[in-house]
């Protein structure tokens, strides 16, 4: 996953908000949180998929299937990119999927602090990464699944 330097971006409120199909934590605890909490529902047999950076954590899954952490934002699929589920970005999703992810191989996720390219994951995510992510000073370089 590859962090895109934020865009400027104006938010629009959503109602009613979109199902979420991601999680995505940006700030430290965040991360932490969210990596911790992806480890539980795994641990239950929760089919989920994750990919990870230095600075973010991007878990996908079903909408009741996902993980809930303290700062984390829940995302929803929206003209090909993945958006807040309560708000709608100006201008159009579209035109910043084409500028930003214009490959076919690759997804973007938009947040209001920033703008993310990422390669779909496809396989379960790495358990031994993901407990690197939840401790404290846990980073995970590279992909988690």
């Amino acid at each position: 996953m590859t962090a895109v330097p934020p865009q400027p971006l104006r938010w629009e409120r959503r109602e009613p908000p979109l199902p979420a199909a991601a999680v995505a934590a940006t700030d430290p605890a965040a991360i932490a949180a969210l990596a911790a909490a992806t480890l539980a529902r795994l641990a239950d047999g929760i089919s989920l998929r994750a990919a990870a950076d230095a600075a973010t954590l991007l878990v996908l899954g079903e909408p009741e299937d996902l993980p809930w952490a303290d700062g984390a934002r829940y995302l929803a699929w929206e003209a090909g990119a993945l958006v807040p589920t309560t708000a709608r970005p100006h201008p159009a999703t579209t035109l910043w999927r084409d500028a930003l992810a214009p490959d076919p191989t690759t997804r973007l996720a938009l947040l209001p602090d920033a703008a993310l390219v990422f390669t779909p994951p496809t396989a379960a995510p790495d358990r031994a990464a993901l407990a690197r992510l939840a401790a404290p000073t846990g980073t995970a370089p590279g992909g988690l699944g």
